[in-house]
């Protein structure tokens, strides 16, 4: 990241100094050609890593089974990351043992003390038994390893020092592109073979239906040491938006637009923004923009909110329920994507339509008494859910796939 920001620095001074042409003039010094075949190399490998003989018949039989999780780099606090550590800490007190492993390193996590100590600072959900690697050649034989994400899926399929292949799916990864290369990528990658463990009944039937998968699924939950119901303490109206502007599958656009026409239709509206910097957006109403914040700040900040704003054109976050756990009423985006969590007893539900979305806030802004049951219900189902629970089903997920290939 600092080079980045030095590259960013300099562009501008030479923009200043000398103009567009000066720029471009400084940029193409100093490119290197984009290598392709490097960059992508691992999607045309096809060389198998081979079954250990020796280690399975030594192994086959413990009772504690040998996972290996082979995870794409990360930054501090990545979404993704830390719901594979939280499942991953739970099968560590479930008869499994854990092991990670760093896909195509591309940075210093490559050195093993140092990925453990990254982790132990960003990620201190990840339990200290787990064993943690920073280059996936260095992976060894397991019971069962597991793709989590598209690019790591290339590796699985050519590992074949382990019993069973699993792919833990937590998004339709090719809608986070444009329809070409990367697109194809990451689509091929669900007809590998692999067992799909997927967030969500929606991407379970998805890729069971469309690709052939065989797939188990887990819910969702919160974590309840954060998200509690706390009391708004005024009567402002207010409207909370997860306002992603570079994350295009949460629908930023639109929802700027739909805010702006429920501006229009509610008196005395102030609007909370958080998820980016919003500084160079216009934004011609009443509202407040806090930027990236810890996740320790966000359930008070929900809570003071009538609803919260969280439309996705993929799979759901765990917004909605770490919304509904600190007292506030969730707003989704419908389609199968969300409904397989949410639902008009625990939520409100809206059309990718501006419009329409703001016209169905404004009803419950005017019918508080049916907006304060969908909250009631909401908080009641969150508090209903358990991480131990959905890891309890990827367990039996595993235990399944490792008999059923062995």
């Amino acid at each position: 990241m600092g080079k980045l920001f030095r590259f960013v620095k300099k562009v501008y001074h030479y923009i200043s100094t000398k103009g567009i042409d000066g720029a471009c003039n400084y940029i193409d010094k100093i490119a290197d050609k984009v290598d392709v075949f490097a960059f992508y190399h691992y999607i045309v490998d096809q060389t198998k890593i081979e079954l250990d003989r020796a280690a399975y018949e030594e192994h086959k039989n413990d009772e504690v089974k040998l996972l290996n999780w082979i995870i794409p780099e990360m930054g501090p606090g990545s979404g993704g990351h830390i719901n594979i550590f939280r499942f991953i800490s739970n099968l560590e007190n479930m008869g499994f043992h854990s092991r990670i492993y760093i896909h195509n390193p591309q940075s210093h996590l490559e050195d093993d003390a140092t990925l453990k100590a990254f982790l132990r600072e960003h990620f201190s959900i990840l339990d200290e038994r787990v064993e943690c690697y920073g280059n996936c050649n260095r992976a060894t034989f397991a019971h069962a390893t597991i793709a989590t994400s598209w690019q790591t899926a290339y590796f699985v399929r050519n590992f074949e020092n382990t019993i069973s292949r699993f792919y833990f799916v937590q998004d339709f990864e090719p809608y986070f592109y444009a329809m070409g290369s990367e697109y194809e990528f990451a689509n091929n990658t669900y007809k590998f073979g692999l067992r799909g463990i997927t967030a969500g009944d929606w991407l379970k039937d998805k890729l069971r239906d469309e690709y052939g998968m065989q797939t188990e699924s887990f819910g969702f939950s919160y974590d309840k040491d954060i998200y509690k119901p706390y009391e708004k303490k005024d009567d402002v109206n207010r409207v909370f938006f997860y306002a992603r502007p570079v994350t295009p599958r949460r629908d930023f656009e639109l929802g700027l637009l739909a805010l702006r026409e429920l501006d229009k239709r509610v008196d005395n509206l102030e609007v909370y923004f958080a998820g980016w910097d919003l500084s160079n957006y216009e934004i011609p109403f009443k509202h407040k923009s806090f930027g990236i914040l810890g996740i320790e700040q966000l359930s008070e900040i929900y809570a003071q909110c009538d609803m919260c704003f969280v439309i996705s054109n993929t799979n759901l976050s765990l917004l909605p329920l770490e919304v509904m756990a600190s007292n506030s009423v969730a707003v989704c985006s419908v389609g199968d994507n969300s409904t397989w969590l949410v639902n008009e007893d625990n939520s409100i539900l809206v059309d990718y339509d501006p419009v329409g979305m703001a016209e169905k806030m404004a009803y419950y802004f005017e019918h508080r008494d049916e907006l304060d049951e969908i909250r009631a219900k909401g908080l009641a189902f969150a508090q209903s859910t358990s991480w131990v629970k959905e890891a309890e089903k990827v367990r039996d997920a595993l235990l399944k796939g490792i008999a059923e290939d062995d």
